[in-house]
């Protein structure tokens, strides 16, 4: 690229760049003309009580959406280092193709040559004969400087074309970046659907009543609720986020909704505008499901018959699994996947005394019914919370096993607490109906019976690799210079009261 005369360098927007700021990015591309943008993401994911729950970076949610679906290609718009980490996790997750990039700088971003070039990413890359659709996806640089996605053709030669903004500054946590991407694609799909007829979806037979499901479930999952459903007269219809295009149309044709993970809020405004009643909570433990049997025979409009006679039926297995494998622990529950208040809940009433269960995730009325029976039996429920708020009530509830995230984890093994990481090792196990009542027996009391041996290894190892200590040198314990705490303490205060003196 030729390089232009200094005085005619366009100039990057103040708070561009991705050191900006929250704050400064926000009010920046609110001036590039994304006020509505941000105004809407605002409106469907809350922050509060604190700023932002400490998460990957957002944008992997909807990126992970997309990857996971057939015929859609993705590409990103946002800074070099941004791509490279959001692909890198792509791949490290299981996705087997490519992402696309639209790469930029300066000049381009502000002259508006990103845009053109986007767009014409865009073209080459619809190919009927390859893909149904294309989501492009504006990262923190695009969105804070304004790139309108929204003026992408919305179809090139029948491949249909969806853009979104998923800037960190505006979409708390990957899990609803899910929702942001979800939400795109079932409008997309309902506008299609109610402008005339659309591809049959995959397996539907005519007739069918079905239950559309919200939320990433993991494979075990959707076969625990189908086999609840089947008594009761009804399908799975297609989940949500889809696997493919045309299974948007199917869980638009179901009879109700069940928003399994709450926080799918423009999912769920989809489906309310197609006529779909929402159901809460889940099908967990005998209770929970029990009460989620009852919710989802009211909103389908199930007999009343087919409903007594299909609790009959299930509910008493379900209570045999629990009674076959008690949980005698006391657990906390913490991530960031929106299926935490469900386990928190299955836990309890297999008999585990749950102080504490805390989410990343917002609080919305979807997930009412769980919080509301956790709080009844001593459970503190806390939205949105922190890394630091999680670990505070591990360390004040002592418990015999954490359930939480990575560096929650890290930090309950360094203080001989067992430990399991929430995502790999909670969230990829049945949850619903029989297999869930007993999935999490065997892994609370394996972990738990660990505990005196994690004691002995704090103990082995204490006052290894702790910050200014780390490992062993060839001549014994690492030590600090002399006198070195002493200068770093002057050099502070020596700056500290320049800087007083400066801002005088």
């Amino acid at each position: 690229m030729d390089t232009l005369p200094p005085t005619t360098v366009p100039q990057e927007p103040a708070g561009s760049g991705c050191h900006g700021g929250r704050e400064t990015m926000l009010a920046a591309a609110k001036a590039a003309g994304k006020s509505e943008v941000m105004d809407k993401l605002a409106a469907d994911y809350p922050r509060g009580p604190h700023d932002q729950p400490q998460s990957m970076c957002p944008a992997f949610g909807s990126l992970r959406v997309g990857l996971r679906m057939r015929r859609v290609q993705t590409i990103l718009s946002g800074s070099a280092c941004c791509v490279y980490g959001l692909t890198f996790t792509s791949h490290f997750y299981g996705a087997r193709r490519s992402v696309g990039y639209v790469p930029f700088n300066s000049e381009t971003l502000v002259t508006g040559k990103l845009f053109e070039d986007i767009r014409d990413a865009v073209h080459a890359s619809a190919k009927p004969e390859e893909c149904d659709a294309i989501v492009v996806i504006n990262l923190c640089v695009p969105t804070a400087s304004g790139v309108p996605l929204e003026l992408l053709p919305k179809q090139i030669d029948g491949v249909r074309v969806i853009g979104i903004d998923v800037p960190g500054f505006g979409v708390p946590t990957h899990a609803e970046a899910k929702d942001v991407l979800a939400g795109a694609m079932l409008r997309y799909a309902r506008t299609e659907a109610e402008m005339g007829p659309v591809a049959r979806p995959r397996d539907m037979v005519d007739g069918d009543r079905t239950i559309a499901l919200v939320g990433e479930l993991f494979p075990a999952d959707p076969m625990g609720i189908g086999a609840l459903l089947g008594p009761m007269g009804l399908k799975l219809a297609p989940a949500t986020p889809a696997r493919e295009w045309r299974d948007l149309y199917g869980a638009l044709g179901s009879v109700a909704v069940a928003a399994v993970h709450p926080f799918y809020t423009a999912s769920i405004r989809e489906f309310r505008a197609a006529g779909r009643p929402i159901v809460g909570s889940g099908p967990v433990g005998v209770e929970g499901t029990a009460a989620w049997m009852d919710a989802i025979a009211k909103a389908a409009e199930v007999p009343a018959a087919a409903l007594d006679a299909a609790k009959a039926r299930l509910l008493p297995a379900i209570k045999a699994a629990m009674a076959a494998a008690p949980i005698k622990a006391r657990i906390t529950v913490s991530g960031y996947e929106g299926s935490e208040l469900l386990v928190a809940r299955l836990l309890s009433e297999a008999g585990a005394e749950v102080p504490y269960v805390g989410t990343a995730c917002p609080r919305t009325e979807w997930s009412d019914a769980d919080r509301e029976w956790l709080e009844a039996r001593g459970t503190h429920v806390q939205y949105r919370a922190s890394l630091e708020q999680d670990v505070h009530a591990m360390l004040d509830a002592k418990p015999d096993l954490a359930l939480g995230t990575t560096p929650l984890v890290q930090k309950a093994k360094e203080l001989g607490i067992p430990a399991l990481y929430f995502t790999n090792m909670v969230s990829a196990r049945p949850l619903f109906g029989p297999m869930g009542a007993g999935s999490m027996a065997g892994i609370v009391a394996a972990q738990t019976k660990g505990r005196e041996r994690f004691a002995r290894m704090v103990s082995f190892f204490e006052g290894v690799g702790t910050p200014d200590r780390a490992g062993y040198g060839f001549a014994g314990k690492p030590e600090e210079p002399a006198g070195f705490r002493d200068r770093q303490r002057k050099l502070r205060a020596a700056k500290a009261k320049a800087e007083e003196a400066v801002g005088n």
